[in-house]
C-alpha cells in the first residue's frame, strides 16, 4: 500500500503517527482499550521529586571552577527537572568514604582521595543558589573518625548554609564496608574499612556514635542497596532519634561482572514494577515512624552502567516508567546518580575559550518527561488495565485540573495502538517521545523537539510536531512505534 493509502487508512487522530511509523511496524499491531478513572490515589508527587546524585569531585566538573560563573547550561538542566521547585542535590556516592576535611593537627590520612576545601565549597554554593536547591550531603563514616566527621560536617554547612541543606547522609553503602579495599597499601594489598564481622547492628552503633559530634540538622541513612541490609530498616530507625529522611539505593541490573546487561532486560518489568516493589514495604514503615524515604540513589546498572544499554535510548524508557512506579510506591523522591565520563552520566560538557557547550545523554529525556507528565503536587489515576504486554499507562492530575496521559510501549518490535478514554473534555495535545532505535544516543525528540548534539542553554525547544488530539467515538486513539512513548495532556 503507498503512504498516501495508508494515510487515508488512519482516523484522522492518528495522522500523524501512521505517516511517522513505518508499514513493517504497524503490520499486526491490536488495538488496547485503556480506561483512565477519576479518582486518584496515593500521595501528591512531592516538589524535589526528581532529583540528581553526584559524586564530590563532579561538583566542580559539571559546574566548573570559577565560583562567579557557574556553568548556566547544568543550572538549568537541574532546573528543567524541578520548574518552580527546590531540586533536591545528593552529593556523596562512593567519595564521601574517601573525603576529608583537613583536621587541625591531623596528618591526611592514608586512604583520602579528595580534600575539601573552601575553593570547593564555593562552587558547590554557586552551584545550590544558582538552582535554588536543597543538599543532601555525604559525611565520611568509613574512617569511624568522629572528629574527622565533624569538622567535615560544621565546614560544609558552615560555608554552604544550613537553609540549604536537607540533610547530612552518614557514609554510602556500608554493606561494602568489609567487603570491598578501602585503600591499597605501598605493596598493594587492599584494605577493607571494617572487619568481616561487620553488619548492620555494627553499623548502627557506629552512626550513632558518630551521630553525636555532628551539627544539629537532619541525619539520612542508612544509604544502603543490599537487600539483606534493608530487611533490618526497622531496627536501625528504632535506634536512630536524629534521623530525618531514610535512603536507599536501587539499580535494577549490575555491571560489575563480565555479566552484560541488555535493552531487553531493563525494560522488563522486573527492572521498574519489580524495583519499586522491592522497597513498597520500607516505605510504608519510613511513613509509619513520620519519616519521608527517597531512593537516594539510582540508575540503570550499577557500577557506572552498561555501555550500550545505560548510555542508550533504552534507558530513557526505563527511567520514565521506574520514575512513575516509584511514586506509585509512595517514595518521598528519587535520585539519578551521576559521574563525569562514566556510562550512566546524564549529561556532559565542555568549556572551551569561556563558552560552554553541553551533550544530554539518552536517559535524561526520560527524568524530564516524567516532570511534565507529572508536575509537583499532582496525584496518580487509576487506570484500567495498567499495562500489559510490554505497554504502561501512566496518568496524573495536576492541582490545576489538568489531566494528562502517558503511554509507554516497551516492546523492542511491535507497534501498538491505544483507545484511551478518559474522563473531562478535549481537545488533547499529543507529544511523542522517540528515537532512530533503542540503541540510539543522539536523535532523542519529545514532540519533535530535543537538545541535539550540543546545547549551549540547557533550555529544550519549543515541541515543533506536537499536535492537537480529539476523541474518535469517546476516545482518544494513539499509535506508538516500538519503543516509544506519548504523552496526551488534557
Amino acid at each position: 500500500m503507498t503512504r498516501p493509502g495508508l494515510a487515508r487508512a488512519c482516523t484522522l487522530a492518528a495522522l500523524l503517527c501512521c505517516l511517522l511509523i513505518p508499514a513493517a511496524a504497524r503490520a499486526g499491531a491490536g488495538q488496547t482499550s485503556v480506561t483512565v478513572g477519576p479518582d486518584t490515589f496515593g500521595r501528591p508527587i512531592p516538589r524535589g521529586f526528581v532529583g540528581l546524585s553526584m559524586e564530590y569531585r563532579a561538583v566542580p566538573a559539571f559546574a566548573g571552577t570559577d565560583p562567579t560563573a557557574p556553568n548556566p547550561i547544568v543550572v538549568q538542566l537541574i532546573r528543567n527537572l524541578a520548574p518552580g521547585q527546590n531540586p533536591v542535590l545528593r552529593i556523596g556516592g562512593d567519595s564521601t568514604d574517601w573525603s576529608w576535611w583537613p583536621v587541625p593537627g591531623m596528618r591526611r590520612p592514608v586512604w583520602t582521595r579528595l580534600t575539601l576545601s573552601s575553593s570547593w565549597v564555593q562552587i558547590a554554593r554557586a552551584l545550590t543558589q544558582a538552582t535554588n536547591a536543597k543538599l543532601i550531603l555525604g559525611v565520611n563514616l568509613e574512617a569511624d573518625n568522629a572528629r574527622l566527621a565533624a569538622t567535615m560536617a560544621h565546614q560544609l554547612i558552615a560555608g554552604l548554609g544550613s537553609s540549604s541543606v536537607q540533610a547530612l547522609e552518614l557514609g554510602n553503602e556500608p554493606e561494602l564496608y568489609a567487603s570491598f579495599g578501602w585503600y591499597h597499601t605501598n605493596t598493594g594489598q587492599q584494605i577493607p574499612g571494617r572487619p568481616s564481622t561487620w553488619n548492620p547492628q555494627a553499623y548502627a552503633h557506629d552512626f550513632a556514635n558518630i551521630a553525636r559530634s555532628l551539627p544539629n540538622v537532619p541525619l539520612a541513612g542508612p544509604s544502603t542497596g543490599s537487600p539483606e541490609w534493608m530487611s533490618q530498616l526497622g531496627s536501625f530507625l528504632a535506634a536512630q532519634r536524629r534521623l530525618g529522611l531514610v535512603t536507599l539505593h536501587r539499580y535494577p541490573l549490575r555491571a560489575c561482572t563480565s555479566t552484560l546487561a541488555t535493552a531487553a532486560q531493563l525494560l522488563a518489568d522486573s527492572s521498574t514494577t519489580g524495583l519499586a516493589d522491592s522497597v513498597a514495604g520500607y516505605v510504608r514503615l519510613a511513613h509509619a515512624r513520620g519519616l519521608p524515604l527517597r531512593i537516594g540513589e539510582m540508575g540503570s546498572v550499577a557500577c557506572g552502567g552498561a555501555p550500550g544499554v545505560s548510555d542508550a535510548y533504552a534507558s530513557t524508557l526505563w527511567a520514565l516508567d521506574a520514575l512513575f512506579e516509584m511514586a506509585r510506591v509512595g517514595v518521598d523522591g528519587v535520585n539519578l546518580h551521576t559521574a563525569p565520563n562514566a556510562v550512566n552520566e546524564l549529561f556532559s560538557f565542555t568549556h572551551l575559550g569561556g563558552a560552554w557547550q553541553g551533550y544530554v545523554h539518552p536517559v535524561y529525556y526520560g527524568l524530564m518527561t516524567f516532570a511534565q507528565a507529572a508536575p509537583a503536587g499532582s496525584r496518580l489515576l487509576r487506570t484500567t488495565p495498567p499495562g500489559a504486554g510490554g505497554l504502561k499507562v501512566w496518568a496524573t492530575k495536576a492541582r490545576d485540573g489538568h489531566i494528562r496521559v502517558l503511554v509507554i510501549n516497551k516492546d523492542l518490535t511491535q507497534s501498538r495502538s491505544v483507545a484511551l478514554s478518559v474522563p473531562g473534555a478535549g481537545p488533547g495535545t499529543l507529544q511523542l517521545l522517540r528515537a532512530p532505535s533503542i540503541a540510539a544516543k543522539a536523535g532523542i525528540t519529545l514532540g519533535g523537539a530535543g537538545f541535539g548534539t550540543t546545547t549551549t542553554t540547557g533550555v529544550l525547544p519549543a515541541p515543533t510536531t506536537a499536535t492537537s488530539l480529539t476523541r474518535t467515538s469517546g476516545r482518544f486513539r494513539i499509535h506508538l512505534a516500538p519503543a516509544s512513548a506519548a504523552l496526551l495532556t488534557l
